[in-house]
């Protein structure tokens, strides 16, 4: 399926999804098959295509690099991406969950404290993106705060 993705978006030029989106999900097919440097490629097309693609490619660069065991670049990119500013709120939630997934509760809850504060509370990914903010708080033993009240 991951083959068959990148080799759809080698070849398309325009349609209803980006190129970009559909490196994302190639990318994302290399990983879920236990191949992080086809995934890391295709996440890095996704950059260079600069299309549309749900969330910044490069956060997911900075979670395949930690799964290559490269927790250092990975750290730069994901700051490379909080200084340039305009997160989305997808791409926030995405760095959250894997600073989580990695270790770093605080890191998480930061990236998901500040993306709920800033996102439009018509944002389809307010939702998802409180209920993670509360699951890192109660990793962390954090006692329950207004936000964590939405998440209900």
């Amino acid at each position: 399926m991951a083959s068959r993705l990148y080799d759809v978006a080698l070849g398309y030029s325009s349609g209803d999804v980006s190129r970009a989106s559909i490196l994302v999900l190639a990318a994302e097919e290399w990983r879920a098959a236990g191949q992080p440097a086809r995934a890391m490629e295709c996440f890095q097309r996704a950059v260079e295509d600069g299309g549309e693609a749900g969330f910044d490619p490069r956060a997911g660069i900075a979670d395949t690099l930690f799964e290559l065991d490269r927790p250092d670049e990975a750290r730069e990119v994901i700051e490379t991406i909080r200084a340039e500013g305009g997160v989305s709120t997808a791409t926030a939630h995405t760095i959250a969950e894997t600073l989580v997934a990695y270790g770093d509760l605080q890191g998480g809850l930061e990236w998901a404290t500040q993306a709920v504060l800033g996102c439009d509370e018509n944002d389809p990914e307010q939702g998802a993106l409180l209920r993670t903010r509360y699951r890192i708080r109660v990793d962390l033993g954090l006692p329950e705060d207004e936000l964590d009240a939405l998440a209900r």
